[in-house]
């Protein structure tokens, strides 16, 4: 079993560092993604499907949004392997796919895999884990340790 990544992910891939409803408005993709869902939002008044998931549509913004869940497997369509110029802290190679889940065509980073292990037309799998708490205040200056999850995808 994969673990925290020794408590590195893929920052820049996570636009919502705070996932709790407090602050930010997409924090039910979060809660998704500990129950093993990948989701999004999906317009109600004219049907767009937007990913990331979003809290205004992009196509009529309207805020009338339900959400959806999406594949969690999908085929692999290309592979990058990163040896230099990887964010500090990372260990290199970092992995990453573009991964069609048949709705969806996700680019992604993929854990669990050696260089040169992956290859196009391999099944990728969805993989849920934790990410290192960051504190939030809390009420009457309290400081609440938030537990949060990031995804990637993972050879299948």
């Amino acid at each position: 079993m994969m673990g925290m990544m020794e408590g590195k992910y893929a920052v820049t891939m996570d636009l919502y560092p705070l996932e709790s409803k407090e602050w930010n408005r997409i924090y039910p993709f979060y809660d998704h993604l500990k129950e093993g869902r990948l989701t999004t939002t999906v317009c109600k008044d004219c049907g767009k499907k937007a990913y990331p998931p979003r809290v205004i549509c992009p196509e009529c913004l309207s805020e009338n949004l339900e959400w959806v869940d999406l594949p969690t497997r999908g085929r692999v369509l290309v592979v990058t392997e990163e040896e230099v110029g990887a964010p500090l802290g990372f260990k290199t190679p970092l992995i990453h796919a573009i991964v069609d889940l048949g709705e969806l065509i996700l680019f992604t980073k993929m854990t669990g895999v050696k260089m040169g292990e992956l290859k196009e037309g391999d099944e990728a799998k969805l993989h849920v884990f934790p990410v290192d708490s960051v504190p939030v205040d809390g009420k009457k200056g309290t400081v609440i340790w938030q537990e949060r999850v990031f995804y990637a995808f993972t050879k299948a």
